[in-house]
């Protein structure tokens, strides 16, 4: 008797998703296969439902998994399909459903398991062992480990974007935007004259139409008050830059600041605030010794400042002394907001150009670009989309090889922006990044731990603590969720193999085997599983938005965040003027290449998936889909707190309101 399986194939809504070439599919159940039927690839359309009729003279069993592939005819081109999955319904009138979600441009067989999430020891069928090895086999083949430079997390194996597989490009909406922002801000330099203007800047005034019409409403406040004392500490709190300040109740050894040397309101002293808890600091240690880079034939320079701030009656912070360098000397004196207007000024530039390499290096690139991408990589390596995990993490890693891909050749490369015009870039640049990489701590990603070790519970107008500690709950909560859902024990856990494995991966890779960072080797119980995926999933979405987004807010006005500076700093006190500070910042050539850099990675294409918004469906089962949609709706109940709250701001605090970040390091 003929037996008739009802199949309907989904072809993805993105652009150039259809194909004309012919498709052909496979079913293979528990008790046999059907055999290798045509799909009329002409009623495959992008976005699409198109419902087939594949026959046998049997019942198959329960289906395990379905094979697809894809052959183009002698008058098509060779094109590539995306379809978002096949549903399949049986004779019995059981309903099966294969998730897909990625590209099919080859000749190849393609093996794709039904949607139930399977741990390695919840595998009863051997076809179901089979594909999975298979699938892990192909996948370290296409995703391999490159040693980018000594010292340095482990990237993907790849000879730029376009060598990638098809299923981590970039679309072709992503792409195109992409390019075109890139393109339209060299393209307005060019025609001002100013991409290859090597002069300095004659006045502050001149720096106010780089750009004509690329404006937001903070970008013009930092470019009116980016001297005020206040707006330079907030930032250090709520800018782009909020996990290096710290609560200090001892002052460093090598920051001799005396209580004669500061003032501190209401008749207090130094002293006393130290041991009350408000003296607060950022020390750029991290940069001490770093060779600065040389642009245009000059040498540029690259301090490692400590900076001292207090917190006032008022509850406003406020910097109170900065020293530039790290060994204390008489030609490194301990500058203060009573000094003369250009003396502090200065003081205050050097510290935002070293805070620039900090962040870009180290807060941005490291600890959100380059973990993403490990995280990526050992997903793609280690664990197959029936995974539980998978099904999880895979929607957080969109993008990220692309664009990390880009940040390579065009960024950080030989003869990217970042090495042809920072300070920190050329050899100081992979030099930061390892020594970066050696002062990770697993607590410094866990933003929980991280305000506990530094200190920050009470401090008050911290909105990034605030608002980021509640994403922190809101994602744990989730996740805890899910993986609840499928691992009932810690020894089910530790039975995991693939889990095992893929850990592992991480601390090899991204981590360099250093035990000293806490980094998990291994999972003993559920709860360890479930805070690194908790860790996992807010570095590459809350933590790479609160450090990117604002980037264009705070460095279009260059003096507020130089990209580097072509002087040294003062040794004694009283020789600043206004034209010692515009000899010092960066010519017109780097400033504009700079600006043109932050508007690029500030701006989000059309295409961008929210924080907790999930349109491809790798989850099936009834729990895990309720799960993300109650994550979707604590979300956006906490994004109306954060607008509520930010309307009585003087600066709103937006870089963490859901609706604003995206799921994945996508730019």
């Amino acid at each position: 008797m003929v037996r008739n399986y009802k199949v309907t194939v989904y072809t993805g809504e993105r652009a150039c998703s259809a194909t004309l070439n012919s498709v052909h599919i496979k079913l293979v159940g528990t008790d046999g296969e059907s055999d290798r039927t045509w799909l009329n690839s002409m009623m495959i359309c992008g976005g699409s439902a198109s419902t087939y009729d594949v026959c046998c003279t049997k019942s198959l069993g329960k289906l395990v998994l379905i094979e697809l592939d894809k052959r183009h005819c002698y008058l098509t081109p060779d094109d590539a399909w995306f379809p978002d999955k096949v549903e399949v319904k049986s004779p019995e009138g059981n309903i099966y459903i294969f998730p897909i979600h990625c590209w099919i441009c080859d000749r190849e067989t393609h093996r794709f398991r039904e949607g139930k999430a399977l741990r390695i020891f919840d595998e009863s069928h051997s076809l179901g062992e089979y594909a999975r090895q298979q699938e892990l086999i192909q996948r370290k083949a296409n995703y391999g480990w490159e040693e980018e430079s000594p010292g340095v997390p482990n990237c993907i194996e790849a000879d730029g974007p376009c060598t990638l597989p098809y299923e981590v490009q970039f679309s072709f909406t992503k792409d195109t935007e992409f390019k075109f922002t890139a393109g339209a801000a060299i393209l307005e330099l060019e025609l001002k004259g100013l991409e290859f203007c090597t002069e300095n800047w004659k006045s502050l005034d001149e720096m106010k139409h780089v750009f004509s019409n690329k404006h937001t409403q903070l970008s013009d406040f930092m470019q009116d008050h980016w001297m005020d004392d206040g707006l330079f500490a907030y930032q250090f709190l709520n800018g782009v830059h909020p996990t290096l300040i710290q609560r200090c109740k001892t002052l460093p050894k090598n920051f001799p600041v005396t209580d004669d040397m500061v003032f501190i309101p209401g008749g207090s002293n130094l002293s006393n605030e130290l041991k009350q808890g408000k003296i607060y600091l950022c020390d750029y240690k991290n940069l001490d010794g770093m060779p600065a880079n040389i642009i245009q034939g000059i040498k540029q320079y690259l301090m490692a400042p400590l900076v001292l701030f207090h917190k006032r009656p008022d509850d406003k912070l406020m910097p109170i002394a900065i020293q530039l360098k790290q060994i204390p000397a008489d030609d490194n004196p301990i500058f203060l907001p009573t000094d003369s207007t250009y003396d502090w000024l200065t003081a205050k530039i050097f510290v935002k150009s070293a805070d620039f390499s900090e962040h870009q290096l180290n807060a941005h690139l490291l600890r959100t670009h380059l973990l993403a991408e490990v995280f990526a990589v050992s997903l793609l390596r280690k664990l197959p989309m029936v995974h539980p995990l998978y099904k999880l993490l895979i929607p957080h890693t969109r993008y990220t090889l692309h664009i990390n891909e880009l940040a390579r050749k065009q960024l950080i490369g030989p003869t990217g922006l970042f090495t042809q015009f920072a300070a920190s870039g050329g050899k100081g640049l992979t030099m930061i990044l390892a020594r970066s990489l050696s002062s990770i701590t697993y607590r410094s990603l866990c933003i929980p731990d991280d305000i506990a070790d530094r200190d920050l519970q009470d401090v008050p107008n911290f909105y990034y603590r605030d608002d980021g500690l509640k994403l922190w709950n809101v994602v744990y909560i989730f996740v805890q969720g899910v993986i609840k859902y499928y691992y009932k024990s810690d020894d089910e856990v530790q039975q995991d193999s693939e889990l095992q494995t893929w850990i592992r991966n991480i601390f090899e890779h991204g981590f360099l085997s250093k035990k000293e960072t806490g980094i998990p080797q291994s999972f003993a119980t559920v709860s360890e599983l479930i805070k690194f995926a908790t860790m996992v999933i807010f570095t590459c979405s809350c933590q790479h938005a609160a450090v990117n987004n604002g980037q264009y807010d705070y460095g279009a006005w260059m003096p507020n965040t130089p990209i580097t500076l072509q002087r040294p700093p003062p040794t004694k006190k009283g020789t600043t003027s206004e034209l010692t500070m515009l000899q010092t910042l960066p010519p017109i050539d780097v400033t504009v290449q700079g600006i043109a850099a932050v508007w690029l990675l500030s701006r989000q294409s059309s295409d961008y998936v929210p924080l907790g918004h999930y349109p491809e469906d790798h989850f099936t089962e009834k729990t895990p889909r309720q799960l993300q949609k109650d994550f979707k709706d604590k979300l956006d109940d906490l994004s109306k707190q954060i607008n509520e709250r930010n309307k009585d701001l003087e600066i709103p605090y937006t870089y963490l309101d859901p609706k604003t970040i995206e799921n994945s390091v996508a730019i």
